[in-house]
C-alpha cells in the first residue's frame, strides 16, 4: 500500500505527463481527443436513459431514423406553450424535469407501499376467515362427536336392556340398569350396586373394569364418582381372588374371606359398618403414621391396610349414596300420595357409649396389631372395633317402614270427585270396566297373547311410518249444542285418535335469498294425517265421514268435523286452510278399515313461473 505522500506524488507525475502531452500534441490529435472524450460522455448519459446496446452506437449523423437532433433533449414546445413556461431557459426546464420525475417516483413509492398494505390486510383478513372457519368446523366436529358418543351410549343402554330381558344379562348392565334407575322415580334398586359382584370370576371382572372405562368415556363425566367406585372395589376383588388363586385356598364361592389371613380378622374388626366419614378418617390416620415412620413401623402391613380401606371406603361411599337414593324416593311418593312423612334424611343413634368404650380412630390405629402380634392383642382390637357411634340406615329398616305405611293404608288411592277429574279423563262404569274385561279374557284366552291392547295395536299403526318432520297434532275444537238422536239409548263418548302434522321449509325465491341450510326459514305445515279409532260402531256397515267447514274467527283456518255415528260423537279439528291435494301420488288417503279411519292429505304447492 502506498502512503499519502506517495500518492500524491504519482497524482502530480500523471498531470505533468498530461500537459506536456496537450503541449506537445497536434490540432487533428487535440480535435480526435475532444471527440472520444466527448463520444464517452454521451454514451454514459445514453446508459443512464436506459438505452439499449443495438442503439449505443446511434450518433446524430448516424442514426436509421434522420434525425439531426437524436442526441439532444426532445422539447415539446406546444405543450410548454400551453402550459405558460416556454420562456424558460434549458437549464430551467431540466430543473423542472427532474423535480417532476422525483416527485413521480415518490408517489410511485406511495402507490407501492399501499399495494403492499392491501396485500398485507388482505392475506390478514383471509386468515381470520380461514380461522373462523376452522373453528366453526371444530365446533361442528365437536357436536358431532358429542352426537356419536351419545349415541353409542344409548345403544350400549339398549344392548343391555335387551340382555336383562333375554335373561343373559353381563355385570355392566346390571350397573347400568342401577345407575340409571337413581333418575327415575318409579325404579327402585333395592340392593346395593357393588352385590352384583358375588359369584363372579376373574376374568368376568376384568371384563367388567373395561366395559366401565368404556361407561366413563361415553358418559363424559356423568356418574364419575359411581364408576370410579366400582372401579376400586373390583380391582379389590380381583387381587382378593387371585390372592386365593395363589395360595390355593378356597374358590368363587369363598372369595370374599380372601384377605391374608394375619390381617383379616383385623380388618374385618376395624372397617366393618363404619361410616365414611370414620373411614376417611382411619385413612388419614394411616397416612399420618406412615409419613411420621418409625424405628418398629411395619411399612408393608401399614400400606397393605391403606390399599384395603380404599375399597373400603368406596363401599361405604356406595351404600350411603344407595341410602339417601332410597330416601328420597320415598318421600316422593310420600309427597304423591299425600302423607305426612318424617325428615327427608332421618339419622337413627344408638344410645351413647361410654366414655371408656368409645374408641377414637387414631386409638384404634394404634391398639391394630401388626402382623407378629399375638392374637390376645387381635381380640381385643376386635372388640374395640366393633363399637360405634352411629348407626346406618340398612335397607331392612327402609322395607319395614314401608311395609308399616302400607299396613296403616296410607299407600290406598284417594277419592277423587267429578271436579277434581282432568278435562279429557275417560270415565267407565263398573259394568263396563268388567265387560271389556272379559273381553281381554276371552281374547287372551284365543289368542295367549297379552302384550298388546287394542289401544296399543292402534297406536302403533298409528304411528307407522312417522318420519322427524312430523310431530303429534291434537289441536281439538270444543263442538258445542250439538245434539244426538240416539243419546238416549247409547252414551255418547268420544272416539280416541292419533294425528300427526307435516311440516317442512319451502325454499322459494325470496327463502333462497334470505336464509341457507345453516340458517333454515321457519317451517310451514305441509299436510296432516288422520287417525280416528272406532272400533265399536254400532252399524257396522256405515263409514265414518268428513266434513270440511270455515272458521268464523279467523279465515286462514278451517274446521274439519268427524262424524261416525252411535255410540260416537262428532270431534272437530282446526287446521291451515289451503287447497288440498288429492292425489294419490302424493299421499293422500281416506280409508276405514279394522276400525281405524284415516284421512292422510298434503297442500297444494304452487310453482311460479316466468
Amino acid at each position: 500500500q502506498l502512503s499519502l505522500q506517495e500518492r500524491l506524488r504519482l497524482r502530480e507525475e500523471k498531470k505533468k505527463q498530461a500537459a506536456l502531452l496537450k503541449a506537445l500534441e497536434t490540432p487533428e490529435e487535440k480535435r480526435a481527443r475532444r471527440l472520444a472524450k466527448k463520444e464517452a460522455k454521451e454514451r454514459k448519459k445514453r446508459e443512464k436513459m436506459g438505452w439499449g446496446e443495438e442503439y449505443m452506437g446511434y450518433t446524430n449523423t448516424d442514426n436509421p431514423f434522420g434525425d439531426n437532433n437524436l442526441l439532444g433533449t426532445f422539447i415539446w414546445s406546444k405543450a410548454l406553450e400551453k402550459k405558460g413556461i416556454s420562456h424558460l431557459d434549458e437549464k430551467d426546464l431540466k430543473e423542472r424535469n427532474k423535480r417532476i420525475q422525483e416527485e413521480n417516483r415518490l408517489e410511485l413509492q406511495k402507490v407501492k407501499q399501499l399495494r403492499l398494505e392491501r396485500e398485507r390486510e388482505k392475506a390478514m383478513r383471509e386468515q381470520e376467515l380461514e380461522m373462523l372457519q376452522r373453528e366453526k368446523e371444530a365446533e361442528h366436529f365437536k357436536t358431532w362427536e358429542e352426537q356419536e358418543d351419545n349415541f353409542h351410549l344409548q345403544q350400549a343402554k339398549l344392548r343391555s336392556k335387551i340382555r336383562i330381558r333375554d335373561g343373559r344379562a353381563k355385570p355392566i348392565d346390571l350397573l347400568a340398569k342401577y345407575i340409571s334407575a337413581e333418575d327415575d322415580d318409579l325404579a327402585v334398586e333395592m340392593h346395593e350396586p357393588y352385590t352384583f359382584l358375588n359369584g363372579l370370576t376373574v376374568s368376568d371382572m376384568e371384563d367388567l373394569v373395561e366395559d366401565i372405562q368404556v361407561y366413563m368415556e361415553l358418559e363424559q363425566g356423568k356418574n364419575v364418582d359411581f364408576w370410579r367406585d366400582m372401579t376400586i372395589i373390583t380391582e379389590d376383588e380381583i387381587a382378593k381372588l387371585r390372592k386365593l388363586e395363589a395360595s390355593g385356598k378356597g374358590g368363587p364361592g369363598e372369595r370374599r374371606d380372601g384377605v391374608n389371613a394375619s390381617v383379616s380378622s383385623d380388618v374385618q374388626s376395624v372397617f366393618k359398618g363404619k361410616t365414611y366419614n370414620q373411614l376417611q378418617a382411619l385413612y388419614q390416620g394411616i397416612e399420618s403414621k406412615i409419613r411420621a415412620g418409625g424405628p418398629n413401623l411395619d411399612i408393608g402391613y401399614w400400606e397393605s391396610l391403606l390399599q384395603q380401606l380404599k375399597a373400603y371406603m368406596a363401599r361405604a361411599r356406595l351404600r350411603e349414596r344407595h341410602q339417601d337414593v332410597l330416601r328420597q324416593k320415598l318421600y316422593k311418593l310420600k309427597q304423591e300420595q299425600g302423607v305426612e312423612s318424617e325428615p327427608l334424611f332421618p339419622i337413627i343413634k344408638r344410645e351413647p357409649a361410654s366414655p371408656s368404650d368409645r374408641l377414637d380412630p387414631e386409638e384404634s390405629l394404634e391398639a391394630q396389631p401388626g402382623p407378629s402380634s399375638e392374637p390376645e392383642a387381635e381380640q381385643d382390637t376386635e372388640a374395640k372395633g366393633e363399637v360405634e357411634g352411629e348407626a346406618v340406615l340398612m335397607e331392612e329398616d327402609l322395607i319395614q317402614q314401608s311395609l308399616d305405611d302400607y299396613d296403616a293404608g296410607k299407600y290406598s288411592p284417594r277419592l277423587l270427585g267429578p271436579n277434581e277429574l282432568p278435562f279429557d279423563a275417560h270415565v267407565l262404569e263398573a259394568e263396563e270396566d268388567m265387560h271389556r274385561l272379559l273381553l281381554l279374557r276371552q281374547q287372551l284366552q284365543v289368542t295367549g297373547d297379552a302384550s298388546e291392547s287394542t289401544d296399543d295395536i292402534f297406536f302403533r299403526k298409528a304411528k307407522e311410518g312417522m318420519g322427524a318432520d312430523e310431530a303429534q297434532f291434537s289441536v281439538e275444537m270444543p263442538l258445542t249444542g250439538k245434539a244426538y238422536l240416539w243419546a238416549d239409548k247409547y252414551r255418547p263418548r268420544k272416539p280416541r285418535f292419533f294425528n300427526r302434522v307435516h311440516t317442512g321449509f319451502e325454499w322459494n325465491k325470496y327463502n333462497q335469498t334470505h336464509y341457507d341450510f345453516d340458517n333454515p326459514p321457519p317451517k310451514i305445515v305441509q299436510g296432516y294425517k288422520f287417525n280416528i279409532f272406532y272400533p265399536d260402531l254400532i252399524d257396522k256397515r256405515s263409514t265414518p265421514e268428513y266434513f270440511l267447514e270455515a272458521c268464523q274467527d279467523n279465515k286462514d283456518f278451517a274446521i274439519l268435523r268427524f262424524h261416525a255415528g252411535p255410540p260416537y260423537e262428532d270431534i272437530a279439528f282446526k287446521i291451515v286452510n289451503r287447497e288440498w291435494e288429492y292425489s294419490h301420488r302424493h299421499g293422500f288417503r281416506c280409508q276405514f278399515a279394522n276400525g281405524i279411519f284415516q284421512l292422510w292429505f298434503h297442500f297444494k304447492r304452487y310453482r311460479y313461473r316466468r
